[in-house]
């Protein structure tokens, strides 16, 4: 996966990808959640994220209090043990990764948490979600990490703004 390629794509077309977004948000269309969730399966069967990873090399996830209990519990940790490894409060008060790359992410790229894997990692990079153009912001962002969601954007516009 080449992720400079990518990522010059997305920032070549940030204003276009801003424009088409807003445009979501201003005026959607009547079938945008049924389009979202096939453009996002349709992409998923094209791009391996195992050929990538670059959202966990990256990008920290938030762990909510169920999360650090799931994975803890896992792991055989106490909570506050897990967290005191692992995770550190940033400047608006989440719990987050002390360091990145993440710690569970393996040399194959595979999660060695996967089964209980934080919810903004289950839900990364929000590419099935219904109401969309509610995370105009990230998805932009998005963009810039993680080739699926460039691909996801450029399919939605095919469609869309024909």
């Amino acid at each position: 996966m080449d992720l400079d390629f990518y990522r010059q794509k997305a920032q070549l077309k940030q204003k276009e990808h801003r424009k088409f977004l807003d445009g979501l948000k201003k005026k959607p269309p009547k079938n945008l959640d049924y389009l979202v969730l096939e453009k996002h399966e349709e992409t998923f069967g094209e791009i391996d994220c195992l050929s990538c990873a670059n959202c966990c090399k990256t990008t920290g996830p938030l762990y909510t209090e169920k999360d650090i209990e799931r994975i803890s519990k896992h792991l055989r940790m106490k909570q506050a043990d897990f967290e005191s490894k692992f995770l550190r409060v940033d400047e608006d008060n989440d719990k987050v990764l002390q360091n990145l790359p993440c710690f569970f992410l393996n040399d194959d790229n595979t999660c060695s948490i996967y089964d209980v894997r934080p919810k903004a990692c289950r839900e990364y990079p929000h590419t099935d979600r219904k109401k969309i153009y509610q995370i105009n912001n990230l998805t932009i962002k998005n963009t810039l990490i993680c080739p699926a969601t460039y691909v996801f954007v450029e399919k939605m516009r095919q469609v869309l703004e024909k």
